[in-house]
């Protein structure tokens, strides 16, 4: 589908991808069928040179991989958690936040800390401009963000982890994020998993894991504002229906800018009709 898709919107180079913390772990990325299809590229950053390898197999040869641990551009304390908790990060676990949580004062205990250099995204050498941007670091999406607004300037959609409660020290939570995020022509597209975690000491059937009600993350797409005059042009529309489908199947999204792109004449008038039989789904344009 993502081919066929390309072809319709007329797209003349491949997308640029970008996975932040891109480790190969057995879920597989919802951008890997652009990948296979040869309508993208992708630029994985991971620092652990142990993870090279298996990327490589999963994704092939035409990976790009890029060793930098992206930051502010100063040498910070990398805080380093058991590999299986997914904690390692640039920011200090908080110690009253992790023991409001079941379970998480083990998460987060660090086992060594080492200094390291961070890069500026915006200075990466050999990093294409981004089209899709995928991002989860432990708390310091924004600081990444702030450091590649050159990069970013052509993004079309950015996925991020943010949190509602600070798990580190100093982490910007999701109202913070989501600001920032709005200063730079993005609004909030969806949630692709929201997460919520059982307040301690008391525990749901036995399993800390069975949550109640109280929010703890969340992974959120944004999408530069589809309503604000002049916010998309032609380029950044048909990249934008394009990840839209083939990354969240929002139909209703390609499909709205689809129209529009018919209703200037940059696609052929038939070009919403074509794509609504492309989806085999059950929405219906009107």
């Amino acid at each position: 589908m993502p081919r066929r898709l390309f072809e319709l919107l007329e797209l003349n180079r491949p997308l640029q991808v970008a996975d932040i913390g891109a480790a190969y772990i057995s879920e597989t990325p919802t951008y890997k069928a652009m990948l296979d299809q040869g309508v993208a590229e992708l630029n994985a950053f991971d620092a652990d040179v142990r993870q090279h390898a298996p990327m490589r197999t999963f994704y092939g040869e035409g990976l790009r991989i890029f060793p930098q641990v992206v930051g502010d551009g100063t040498v910070q304390t990398l805080h380093l958690a058991s590999p299986a908790s997914g904690m390692t990060s640039l920011l200090r676990p908080s110690a009253a936040h992790l023991a409001f949580f079941n379970g998480f004062q083990q998460f987060g205990e660090i086992e060594s800390e080492t200094q390291v250099e961070t890069s500026r995204l915006d200075d990466v050498p050999g990093l294409p401009d981004l089209d899709f941007l995928k991002m989860d670091i432990q708390g310091a999406e924004l600081q990444v963000l702030k450091h590649g607004r050159e990069r970013l300037a052509r993004c079309a959609m950015v996925q991020l982890e943010v949190s509602f409660v600070p798990l580190y020290e100093g982490q910007p939570c999701f109202g913070e994020v989501d600001v920032w995020m709005r200063s730079q022509g993005f609004i909030p597209h969806c949630f692709t998993e929201v997460k919520r975690w059982s307040i301690a000491p008391v525990v749901r059937q036995g399993n800390f894991r069975m949550p109640f009600n109280q929010l703890l993350e969340a992974d959120i797409v944004y999408v530069r504002d589809p309503v604000s005059p002049g916010a998309l042009d032609t380029e950044l529309m048909k990249i934008t229906a394009l990840l839209a489908h083939s990354q969240y199947g929002s139909i209703d999204l390609a499909g709205r800018l689809i129209l529009q792109m018919t209703q200037a004449g940059v696609l052929p008038e038939a070009a919403l009709a074509a794509y609504m039989a492309l989806t085999n789904g059950p929405a219906q344009a009107r």
